[in-house]
């Protein structure tokens, strides 16, 4: 039997601001806080944070949530962590200070050096080992960068006086005494989204970070999702608590969807989408513009992998109607604009404005509207703009299932844009499956408190994660499987006019 008094704390570093969550057994939120960190922009395509300010965050938002339910240490039985994937902090194992600030995923100086690693054998050349392409999103160039543009630095990191961490590991770090005995380590899964850890063995691959010249003295040591790694050694809220859960934000997600058999998948919508897929205990290497990556590993139970596609502009392009055109006065708006009318009027928005991403992965796209006619107005082009996620959607969707062989059953939604109704039905007509939103939707915070839960036996199995999700609201599909087709021809043509604009 599982021991259900208390809670689970739960500490969510996202790419803008820093959350501490508190649950009960039910999955319920009993106290959340959160604050905002400075996103710096030095120049053109750099993006940073200072992590000694998010550290500082973070003990800020914990401290703020016991207090606001009036919690002592003792009411908490384990924490979880989740964060950001990808952003990259180098630190002094003697002092703790950042040689630099953290390098955000977002962050694109890599460019020049993901092409000089690809060489002759391409933006493959680690991907069957990795299951991610050379690009500027993963950790392993960053940390490189650093090493050779910070002045010392690459002296130091060979004389193993640095310690390398994705925010997770910066966080334990330092609530583990910092340069007084912190536990450097990390999970699984972020470790997958650094390039440098290998997918089937779960350890650093020596022969790709003896490539990318990053030495092997920088890196922590990689555990399961789900375990007891350590306790809270500084004197504050949490001090003694096991920190026991780590999960990257979209796996955490999926994970909190109780996305936990082949086959069942999430997606967020956000400012872009992020659509996870459980492919079991299996690697499935992509050929169709996806990447694959660790979705969690329980204890010492086998790993479980993911198939990953990233859409760029999804809930921005929203954003983009309300600041850019005025279409609408607030975000909000549009679904009632969409709704003044029947259908699109036969326009297609395909908003390339960086590019398409997964799975096409086109930087020569630009956005185009197509379609227009003295008939159209703004009700058909705020529908067509809603449409466009339905379409990314589905395509990312199609690719996994070309990849996977899995078909997938029902979708599984959080964030932002699953309030718009209209959407999520379409969405469940273009694809065929019904949609589901559930009750609970901060399924980042949720999915690392449960990983956390487990290695503590609050929960005892996954069976009571799947018993803790609840549906909210679920769309079936509604429209002819002629119409779905034909609509989805119609996209295809349109994103092909999207090509080589740029």
């Amino acid at each position: 039997m599982s021991n259900t008094t208390g809670y689970v704390a739960a500490v969510d570093q996202g790419t803008t601001s820093t959350r501490c969550m508190i649950f009960d057994h039910s999955g319920r939120v009993i106290s959340s806080e959160q604050v905002e960190h400075t996103q710096i922009f030095p120049r053109s395509g750099w993006v940073e944070h200072d992590a000694v300010e998010i550290w500082r965050h973070t003990r800020r938002v914990v401290a703020a949530a016991m207090a606001a339910e009036d919690l002592q240490t003792a009411d908490i039985v384990a924490l979880g962590i989740t964060n950001q994937r990808e952003t990259t902090v180098v630190w002094d194992r003697s002092t703790g200070q950042p040689v630099y600030n953290a390098i955000v995923w977002q962050d694109t100086r890599t460019a020049a050096l993901c092409k000089e690693l690809a060489g002759d054998q391409g933006p493959g050349r680690y991907q069957q080992r990795t299951g991610l392409p050379l690009s500027t999103y993963f950790s392993g160039p960053k940390i490189r960068w650093i090493l050779d543009n910070v002045d010392g630095v690459r002296d130091r990191a060979e004389a193993g006086e640095l310690c390398f961490g994705t925010m997770d590991t910066w966080l334990i770090w330092n609530m583990t005494g910092g340069p007084d005995g912190g536990r450097h380590l990390t999970d699984v899964t972020n470790a997958s989204r650094t390039m440098l850890m290998d997918l089937e063995t779960l350890a650093w691959d020596e022969q790709i970070c003896a490539e990318m010249r990053i030495p092997m003295s920088l890196l922590p040591e990689i555990h399961s999702s789900s375990k007891v790694y350590c306790h809270v050694r500084e004197r504050g809220a949490l001090a003694d608590v096991p920190i026991a859960g780590i999960l990257g934000d979209q796996q955490a997600a999926t994970f909190g969807q109780a996305c936990l058999k082949p086959g069942e998948a999430k997606n967020t919508y956000g400012t872009g989408n992020f659509l996870l897929l459980n492919t079991g205990e299996e690697v499935v290497h992509s050929e169709h513009g996806l990447l694959t990556t660790v979705c969690y590993q329980i204890g010492d139970n086998k790993p479980v992998y993911a198939l990953e596609g990233s859409i760029a502009v999804t809930g921005s392009l929203v954003q983009w109607l309300r600041d850019n055109l005025g279409l609408i006065s607030a975000a909000g708006d549009i679904e009632e604009v969409a709704q003044t009318v029947d259908d699109n009027g036969g326009v297609y928005f395909v908003p390339a404005f960086s590019g398409l991403f997964a799975p096409r992965w086109r930087p020569d796209a630009r956005g185009v509207i197509i379609g227009l006619t003295r008939f159209v107005n703004k009700g058909h082009i705020a529908r067509a703009a809603l449409e466009a996620t339905a379409f990314q959607t589905r395509e990312v969707i199609e690719a996994m299932q070309a990849d996977s062989g899995v078909a997938l059953s029902t979708l599984k939604v959080d964030g932002g844009m699953v309030v718009n109704e209209l959407l999520m039905q379409f969405q469940s007509d273009i694809l065929g499956v019904p949609v589901v939103r559930p009750v609970v939707n901060e399924t980042t915070a949720l999915g690392a408190a449960y990983a956390a839960g487990l290695a503590v036996g609050y929960w005892d199995s996954e069976q009571e994660i799947r018993d803790n999700w609840a549906q909210a609201k679920s769309w079936e599909p509604t429209m002819p499987a002629a119409d779905r087709d034909a609509r989805f021809a119609e996209w295809n043509i349109a994103v092909e006019r999207s090509y080589d604009l740029a």
